[in-house]
């Protein structure tokens, strides 16, 4: 929205020429967010201990969590406020990639919404009943797939990118691409769903992917340093890097009120939409694998509950003492906090393991 007014006011000032660069403006969109949280979140806690939405405890989760039963849930939403605003603010609104992932994330922010709405206001234990989750993440997920392979205007918008080779992809084709890209923003949106179950765990590695992808944003989208990396040359496609910095700037301001002992968890309504967001932006740079590697806490945790369930059902064994991962080494003995930054560590080894792809080839 300012890069118009900005545009319009550089016919009388040239020097409000700078805002068209998308370093500047994406620095602007950390810092907006950041702000809007800042401002939002003291006023939305208020509300939803006013309102009594509280969180439900789980009376075979570790015995720590008891004292977490009614602390104020659904603060997604200060998230998803930020980061809209951020976004509207500073990105270039006639760019489609921004558009669709900024959509993407709040019908899957939506989803969650009734999904919290449903517990937590109605008092419905059940939710939103599983099947009906999964059908509209898929609706939004495989459209989103459709419009983004219909609206390519070459073959590497399409095309999976292999780290770490130099030169190597895979031409997916329709059927490959769209099933690719379905999959990596339900599974994305699940897997951070499933993390999100201590103090801060899910969103500063939410955090730290989201700035990672926006580095490989502003490299795809720029001709001489894609093509000197070796990476597609996406067109237009800098522009997410300004949502990513509205996703830092939003998650940096939530972590001040969720990190332990939080006064505010963020609840379906944040931790579908955000997954979901990671997922679409990694579809839209064209680093599928790459997510994987740098969202291995999520993966990983995902993994967990699999195995979990595969096993109790088929041999009526549990692999670990609780699922979610995090849960298993809580109830070894490990306190919240050493869990929580064990997780955050992990994340920024696998962080720099994926930005070390844009130059191992």
């Amino acid at each position: 929205m300012l890069l118009y007014l900005a545009e319009y006011l550089a016919r009388y000032d040239s020097s409000f020429l700078v805002f068209k660069y998308l370093t500047l403006r994406t620095i602007l969109s950390v810092l907006t967010a950041l702000v809007v949280s800042f401002i939002v979140g003291p006023v939305m806690i208020r509300r939803l201990s006013f309102y009594q939405i509280g969180q439900t405890v789980r009376d075979d989760g570790p015995e720590s969590h008891f004292s977490k039963a009614g602390t104020p849930t659904m603060g997604g939403a200060l998230i998803l406020v930020a980061i809209a605003f951020s976004t509207l603010l500073w990105a270039d609104l006639g760019n489609r990639y921004v558009w669709l992932v900024l959509v993407v994330t709040l019908l899957f922010g939506a989803i969650g919404f009734v999904d919290d709405y449903k517990k937590l206001v109605l008092q419905d234990s059940t939710g939103l009943p599983a099947r009906w989750k999964y059908l509209w993440q898929s609706v939004v997920g495989l459209g989103a797939a459709l419009i983004l392979y219909f609206t390519a205007s070459g073959p590497q918008e399409t095309q999976l990118l292999i780290p770490y080779l130099k030169d190597v992809t895979l031409n997916l084709g329709a059927v490959g691409f769209i099933t690719l890209a379905y999959l990596v923003i339900v599974g994305s949106s699940n897997a951070v769903n499933l993390t999100d179950g201590l103090d801060g765990l899910a969103i500063l590695p939410t955090v730290m992917v989201a700035g990672a992808l926006a580095i490989f944003a502003y490299l795809s989208g720029h001709a001489t340093f894609a093509d000197y990396l070796k990476i597609p040359h996406l067109p237009g496609i800098g522009e997410v890097g300004v949502f990513c910095g509205a996703i830092v700037g939003a998650g940096l301001g939530f972590l001040w009120f969720n990190a332990y002992p939080a006064q505010v968890f963020m609840g379906d309504v944040g931790a579908l939409a955000l997954g979901a967001a990671l997922g679409m932006v990694a579809v839209e740079v064209r680093q599928e694998l790459v997510l994987l590697i740098m969202g291995g806490v999520f993966v990983m945790e995902t993994v967990s509950v699999i195995l979990q369930v595969a096993s109790f059902r088929l041999t009526g064994k549990r692999i670990f003492r609780m699922a979610p991962l995090h849960h298993h080494f809580e109830l070894k003995g490990w306190p919240e906090p050493r869990v929580i930054v064990r997780f955050w560590i992990i994340t920024v080894i696998l962080v720099l393991v994926g930005l070390a792809s844009l130059k191992i080839r």
